[in-house]
């Protein structure tokens, strides 16, 4: 069948997902993962006395054997409208001697769904995990080899303070590391299962019900709920949101290295192949691929997050909107997350920074950035807001007669008049990075690169 989504493009498709959890959530993926739940489930039921063991065994057989035959259970979805009962009915007629009866038994669709899921997410977390440990460790890495590499500290888009790259790539590294331990602190509260039955009082399968639905979950890697969430769904929604936030840190990393990539700021670059073109009709360009991509996948993720919030509404004891919408959300969060962290490392790995472009850039810009030396040389005999007042006037007038900062201050009675002689200069010489190089270190000592 021919894609509609670049997401699962044959082309394309490695650009906006993830190759490596694409399957977790494929029809083949996801209905063997739904088959070794209710294999697991008739497998207790029947350690338990609820189902006949021999039929027990069969079903197991049937659900771990070959495949599911999918023509089947989209043909049995097309007549039912039901989620899951074209694959049960395709997996019963496989079971011998009736044992196909007790397929699923005292379970609901969202039971085997949810079940599925939470193992597919903590898969998807590991990856994760992997990917941005290794992500931290390079951002930690750049912060150590550049910590006092001078360049231009931006706000708002224009010249500030001087920094060093090596503080940017720290405040990199800290942010990664934070989404870590949100992920450290999540997985307890997404690595549960859902065995409830039809309203989630786990009615169906008799006095044995939470005795059941331990064992069923613990065989899956999971732990039991205190109580049906199958309309409470802020475990799936907290995982989403974070890797929307995951991604939007990505992306923000990415955009640095898109704007620091102009020519006209030349400071950083991201790797580039000799085979990469940039444009068909230019060919000298060399175009942020990587970073730009980024953006485009977090967008996209910052959507599923959005689905995911509006799945917390939902009515009585089961909604499905609520439920099917992350069937559209999950996956497509997931799958993209993976990519973005794949061209994250990709990008930090190979990325080429360009001290001789950030030493230049704030050479140029030096005596600009010494306006907060200055003043704060001034507060001392005038009173700091004073002292702003005359900075900024100054700042103000070289810019429009076109003189440089350093010979307005020093002409400028209420400033070059009131500090010490030679001061000035010696501030717009060398204006400083403050405690960069301090802030490095303390972000750099205190990192657990790879644990938990």
């Amino acid at each position: 069948m021919s894609s509609v989504h670049p997401i699962d493009s044959y082309v394309f498709g490695s650009s906006w997902g993830s190759d490596e959890l694409r399957p977790l959530f494929d029809d083949e993926g996801r209905t063997r993962g739904w088959c070794e739940v209710m294999a697991a489930l008739a497998e207790e039921e029947a350690a338990l006395g609820i189902i006949p063991a021999d039929a027990a065994a069969e079903i197991a057989r049937a659900m771990r054997g070959d495949a599911a035959d999918l023509d089947d259970v989209r043909a049995g979805y097309a007549a039912t409208g039901h989620s899951l009962l074209g694959l049960i009915r395709a997996q019963a007629a496989r079971c011998a001697g009736g044992a196909g009866e007790w397929v699923c038994y005292g379970a609901t669709v969202q039971d085997i769904t949810d079940t599925w899921l939470a193992v597919a997410l903590l898969r998807v977390a590991d990856v994760a995990e992997r990917d941005l440990a290794a992500i931290e460790e390079r951002a930690l890495a750049l912060a150590r080899e550049h910590r006092s590499t001078p360049m231009v500290g931006r706000t708002h888009g224009q010249p500030g303070l001087p920094i060093t790259f090596g503080y940017k790539a720290a405040v990199w590294a800290d942010e990664v590391g934070r989404h870590r331990e949100r992920l450290r602190q999540m997985r307890p509260r997404l690595a549960v299962g859902q065995l409830a039955g039809g309203v989630g009082t786990l009615s169906g399968f008799g006095p044995r019900g939470l005795e059941l639905q331990e064992r069923v979950l613990r065989r899956m890697g999971l732990a039991a709920p205190a109580i049906s969430w199958t309309v409470s769904r802020d475990r799936f929604a907290e995982f989403v949101v974070w890797l929307a936030m995951v991604t939007a840190t990505l992306d923000r990393i990415g955009h640095e290295v898109y704007n620091l990539q102009r020519p006209e700021i030349d400071e950083l670059a991201e790797p580039s192949r000799s085979t990469d073109v940039g444009s068909i009709t230019m060919p000298q360009k060399r175009n942020p691929e990587r970073s730009e991509h980024l953006g485009t996948l977090a967008r996209l993720v910052r959507r599923d997050a959005d689905i995911m919030l509006e799945a917390l509404v939902g009515d009585h004891e089961r909604d499905g909107r609520s439920w099917k919408s992350e069937w559209a959300a999950i996956p497509s969060a997931s799958v993209a997350t993976g990519a973005a962290l794949g061209l994250a490392r990709d990008l930090l790995d190979g990325l080429e920074v360009r001290s001789g472009a950030m030493k230049r850039n704030l050479e140029a810009r030096h005596e600009d950035m010494a306006a907060e030396a200055v003043m704060g040389a001034l507060a001392q005999q005038v009173g700091k807001q004073t002292a702003h007042e005359r900075v900024h006037a100054a700042a103000t007038r070289a810019r429009h007669i076109g003189r440089p900062l350093r010979d307005v201050l020093v002409e400028d009675p209420l400033v070059g008049g009131v500090l010490p002689d030679g001061q000035i200069d010696r501030l717009v010489i060398a204006p400083t990075p403050g405690l960069a190089e301090q802030l490095v270190d303390r972000v750099t000592g205190r990192a657990i690169v790879g644990g938990s």
